[in-house]
């Protein structure tokens, strides 16, 4: 439904006027706001209008402001498309082609005239001081939420626009206490605001800028949100499951059992079956028993068996830790057949991919040779001149510090684990490792502070 001006309101009291654009009894005229950009060259802070006047162009004040709407646009900066007014006990819709300035000391309309139906969110509008204004943002290139206390708007030729934040935390106790640190100008390019406002969601992930943060980053991020922040996040990296799947792998344990337990068990076992099957037998095991066997029963047979062998050991062993995905070739074998086997292994792990492991006919382990050895070889060279035939493996049952000893003597990026009789049963990978082995308060260590007076962020530049 159109928003249109049909219904005059009755006026208040004259307002009191003093800016100094305002000459005469009226304001100057104007086609655009573009007109009246050089009596605020410096733009404006959104604090300094919420709460200013509602004028006619009389000079009476009809309302006050209470919001301003802002359209986000993919690769650009928001443009202000209207406000919310506060006239006569309601919430209306006035769009900025009905505004002819805006200013701290009033924003002066074209006409008395104000529709006064109720105001109705429209999808894809940010509401500047309900969305933004005292709300955390993803600080893309920092990675860390980022409160916003102040917005600044600045004047184009096409309208106004949401240029920058202010992330510097207002001085309290009449000025005793200082701001916090942050930055008066941060452009908002380099954010992404987490509204809440579900209609909205579809039409600002399109413009998100999350994919260019890491699962571990996304993580890190969930694990510092508040309930309400992390539930549009999720919603965010649901959209891709790959990403998803990776990001509960890097989550913290008790958090990743939370955020899965408010899903069905279809929904858990799709996110379980694409992630690594350690992992997913880890997340599954910390799930109340009541939970585990339906959701295996709707894993795919093949991750299925996986995470049921895995679940056998326990998790601080070797067996509980170790990979199933690795690459494998006969002894008989040359090296460009190893070689083959490592470009044909794309599903599995970076960390798992540094070594081949060769088999005998009966399947019994025989060595590892790492693929830097392999790639110096000569292509014809048989695997079994190369292996190293005593290479350090470990049981099932070993603790996983002795394996990170084992690694750290020995300059190790796998060990693989084996059976009684010798045979491969799966690898251990260093990354699987230090993160098994390092200390939970390391952790939670704060990241180190930026120098001060160090910019955050590259200032906004205006377009045109």
């Amino acid at each position: 439904m159109a928003r249109a001006h049909r219904r005059p309101v009755g006026t208040l009291a004259p307002a009191t006027i003093t800016d100094p654009a305002y000459r005469g009894g009226r304001w100057p005229a104007a086609d655009s706001l573009a007109a009246v950009a050089s009596e605020t060259r410096a733009g404006l802070h959104l604090s300094s209008l919420l709460g200013s006047a509602l004028l006619a162009p009389s000079g009476e004040a009809v309302g006050k402001v209470d919001d301003l709407i802002a359209r986000l646009r993919a690769g650009d900066y928001p443009l202000v498309t209207g406000l919310v007014g506060a006239v006569g006990g309601r919430r209306v819709f006035v769009p900025m082609e009905r505004v002819t300035s805006l200013q701290p000391s009033g924003v002066v309309l074209r006409a008395a005239e104000v529709d006064l139906r109720p105001f109705e969110r429209r999808e894809g509008e940010v509401l500047l001081r309900q969305d933004i204004l005292g709300h955390r943002l993803i600080d893309v290139a920092h990675t860390e939420l980022v409160r916003a206390w102040d917005v600044e708007l600045r004047p184009t030729g096409e309208g106004w626009i949401l240029l920058c934040l202010d992330t510097r935390r207002p001085s309290r106790l009449f000025g005793l206490l200082s701001r916090g640190a942050g930055n008066a100008c941060e452009d908002w390019g380099s954010f992404e605001p987490l509204v809440g406002h579900a209609p909205s969601f579809s039409s600002r992930m399109r413009l998100g800028r999350l994919t260019r943060l890491k699962p571990a980053q996304l993580a890190d991020l969930l694990e510092d949100a508040s309930r309400q922040e992390g539930s549009e996040l999720l919603e965010a990296v649901h959209t891709d499951p790959e990403l998803e799947a990776d990001v509960f792998e890097e989550l913290d344990p008790d958090l990743a059992t939370r955020l899965l337990g408010d899903k069905t068990d279809a929904e858990v076992a799709e996110v379980l079956a694409r992630m690594r099957p350690d992992d997913a037998a880890d997340a599954l095991a910390d799930l109340p028993q009541g939970r585990r066997e339906p959701i295996l029963e709707r894993l795919p047979p093949g991750t299925r068996a996986k995470v049921v062998t895995l679940l056998g050991f326990n998790s601080t062993s070797a067996g509980g830790l170790m990979n199933l995905e690795l690459v494998t070739c006969p002894a008989d074998g040359l090296v460009s057949d190893a070689l083959r086997a490592v470009h044909r292994a794309e599903h599995v792990e970076i960390p798992a991919q540094t070594s081949v492991h060769l088999l005998a006919d009966d399947g019994a382990f025989i060595g590892v040779i790492p693929v830097v050895t392999l790639l110096h070889a000569d292509p014809e060279t048989a695997l079994v001149d190369l292996v190293d035939r005593d290479s350090v493996r470990v049981g099932p049952q070993t603790d996983v510090v002795d394996v990170a000893l084992l690694m750290a003597d020995y300059n190790l990026l796998t060990v693989p684990v084996v059976d009684p009789e010798d045979r491969l049963l799966g690898i251990v990978t260093v990354d699987d490792i230090l993160e098994a082995t390092i200390p939970d308060d390391w952790r939670r260590r704060e990241p180190a502070p930026r120098p001060e007076g160090e910019p955050a962020h590259q200032q906004p530049s205006l377009p045109g």
